[in-house]
Formats: C-alpha cells, structure tokens, sequence
C-alpha cells in the first residue's frame, strides 16, 4: 500500500472455494474500480485498512465530494437484497405525497416472495404513504413495496421505472428484476451502485427522515370491540416497529454507531447480507457500503461496515482517491463525459455531486442536488438533527481538487 500505487489483496486462505470477481468489471468511476481485489492509494500517516474485512465487495466513499477513498471489487454485481429498496424509494418516493390515503386491495399483494420481511399490511384496510414508507425503511416490508407498487401502476411499472432511474444515475451494474430486492434470476446490482442510490436518495427530505427513524408506530388491524360501552363499535390499534439497522438500533454484540444516519441493509439467500450506510463525524460524511461478508462474525455486515467507517474517517486526508461517483446523466456541470470518466476530477466536485432525483420524461423528480443535507442521528438515533449540507463551490466554499 503505497502513496504512488493501489493495493491490490492476495488471497487469503479463507478464500478458498468462495466466488471470485470477474477479470473485467465496469470502469465507471475510474479504471482502479474496475480491478479485482483492494485498491486503496495511502500517504504519509495513512492508517491502514482493518485486517477484519470478508466482504465480496466493499467500498467508502464521500459522500459529499463523491471521492472514493477506498474499494474492494467496487463494481462486481452481486444480488442486492432489500438495499435496492434505496433505489426503489429514490424513484417512487417523489411520485405520492405522505398524506395520500390508500386503502388496500387483496391483488396489491400478490407475488410476495415467500419468507419475505413484512410489516404486517392488511387486505381492506386503509394506510398513508407516510405509513407505507415506514414500513419499508424500518421493517424492510415486502408487503409496503408492494403496495406502492401497486399505486405506482404495478410492479412491472415499477420495475420498469427503477431501471430507467439507475440508468439515469450511471449505475450501469444494476439489472432490476423485483421492487423489493427479494432474490430473482438476474437481479444484480454492486458495491458501487447501491452507494449512488443512497447518495441520490439522500438529497430528499422525506427519504432522509425515514432511513434515519429508529422506532415508530404502525397502524394495525381494525377489530369490533365486543365488551363495555363502546361494544359492537370498531376501534383500530397500532403497534411498534423497529428499524432492522442494527448500527441504527443496536443489538447484542453491536453497538449503534455514533454519527449512523441510515440508510438501508438487506438479506437473503443468494445476497447473503448487504448494507449501505451514511455517517457523520466532525463535518465530514462518509458512505460504505459492504456486501456478503463471508467471516461467519455475527452481525457481520456492520460490525464490516464500522470498522470501514473508523477507517475512513481517521484516512480522510490522508489517502488519494482511487476513483470518483460519477453524477447522473442529467446533472447541471457533468457534461458528457464518458463512464469511467469520473475519477479524473475534470468535472469538478460539484458537479459530481449535482444529484438529481429523477429527471427524464417519466416526471421521477426534480434535482435537489442545491438543497443537498444530511441528518445525523444522536445517540440510539431516537431523534435526528438536519444539517445543510452546501455543494463545493457553493456559499463560498471552494470546490476541492484531487
């Protein structure tokens, strides 16, 4: 690991009869995201990467110059699992006002995979999008993306729509298959596209709120009350639910980690576990992301990711960027450069960062990249603090060079 070249792993003994990556993986972002192994490029001071990483693939990120400080088989496409709920939210989220009434039709669930996280929807009953949302970023419910799916002209639409957004974004390892990440033949997506859905997504308010919501209340079934006064009337009750976050929550044997935003984890069969998290420390915001770790550590897609963000952290300014997230299409400043371009920084920081949140004919959004803004979660993450997070070059700060 040098200051003039990345390092790239040997194979550990461990690895052994796992799965290895592709010879030739994406170049988007820049041509060291698309080698095989560890590229991390470290100067004087640099600590080191933690020895304690069995990821398939991992990568940190800023989140806010869009710099990647370092990567592990970046753009191997691998199954997602509910972390492409991050992109299925960044393109239904803007299209139904929390407010909106829905009340549930038997069809709007079906084709639930079975074993799927649910949150506890019921046929008849009436739910708002605040509710529905809620019960995917916190219980990572099948059932609420399917009936938003529903809303949203069905789950082929949707499907549909979530591939043009990924498009959209350059996130050109992704193929869609199911709203929900719930495994399906082809479904695909990578360390470094599930970090720009994140980012993208986290220019919106209400996606921030929810990916930060550590507890809430969801509505439950409505029953006839059969005893006292108020008997034969109906009364509807409601009942907790938890974010499965467990760096939002904690659990035994992890702790919530100081600084944890969100967003999304996710686990099934063919994807093992995946997570993608936003933290905070001393003004600078990083992003990991990490998928399938194969340790046998509990909980150890987090415990991964922690060590991953106490590294990048105590790096940041200590390391060269070993590429770059690129901006979406659309972006104001990115011009039209070619994928792989991104890590050469001739766009400028800001324009990497100008991320829209939807664009094109299909009225997906409007870019909220100006507005930009983070929340930071205190302690357990019961409540969260928005801090405005200005683009480079803007209020007077300076764009930053590589």
């Amino acid at each position: 690991m040098s200051a003039t070249a990345p390092a790239v792993a040997d194979e550990e003994p461990g690895d052994k009869g796992q799965p290895k990556p592709p010879a030739a993986m994406s170049s988007v972002g820049g041509a060291l995201l698309g080698k095989q192994g560890t590229q991390v490029k470290l100067k004087a001071g640099a600590p080191v990467l933690p020895k304690e990483l069995s990821a398939r693939s991992w990568i940190v990120s800023d989140a806010e110059s869009g710099e990647v400080l370092a990567a592990h088989n970046a753009h191997w496409r691998l199954p997602p699992a509910s972390t492409l709920k991050m992109l299925f939210a960044d393109t239904v989220l803007p299209k139904f006002p929390k407010s909106q009434q829905h009340k549930v039709a038997l069809a709007d669930l079906e084709g639930i995979g079975a074993g799927s996280s649910m949150v506890g929807i019921k046929e008849n009953e009436t739910y708002s999008v605040h509710d529905l949302w809620l019960g995917v970023f916190l219980r990572s419910g099948n059932d609420a993306v399917h009936v938003l799916s529903a809303m949203n002209d069905g789950v082929a639409k949707t499907v549909e729509d979530m591939q043009k957004h990924a498009e959209d974004l350059q996130a050109l390892d992704t193929h869609v298959v199911s709203p929900d990440g719930y495994d399906a033949k082809g479904q695909v997506s990578s360390a470094y596209d599930l970090t720009l859905f994140a980012r993208s997504g986290l220019q919106k308010k209400d996606f921030r709120e929810y990916c930060s919501t550590a507890t809430a209340q969801f509505p439950g079934e409505t029953k006839k009350i059969t005893k006292g006064k108020d008997k034969g009337k109906t009364k509807r009750e409601s009942f907790g639910i938890q974010n499965t976050n467990r760096l939002l929550t904690g659990a035994i044997g992890v702790s919530p980690y100081k600084g944890i935003a969100g967003v999304k984890n996710g686990s099934t069969t063919n994807a093992g576990n995946t997570f993608t998290g936003v933290a905070e420390r001393d003004g600078k915001v990083l992003l990991v992301t990490v998928m399938n770790p194969s340790s046998g550590e509990p909980y150890a897609v987090y415990k991964e990711t922690a060590r991953l963000f106490d590294w990048g952290f105590a790096a940041a300014g200590k390391v060269d960027p070993v590429g770059q997230l690129v901006a979406p299409k659309g972006a104001a400043g990115s011009g039209n450069s070619a994928p792989g371009s991104g890590g050469d920084g001739k766009n400028g920081a800001a324009a990497n960062m100008a991320h829209g949140s939807g664009g094109g004919s299909s009225g997906m959004g409007v870019a909220l990249g100006v507005a930009g803004g983070l929340v930071v979660v205190l302690g357990a993450g019961a409540f969260l603090v928005r801090r405005r997070m200005p683009l480079p070059g803007q209020s007077g700060r300076p764009p930053r060079r590589s």
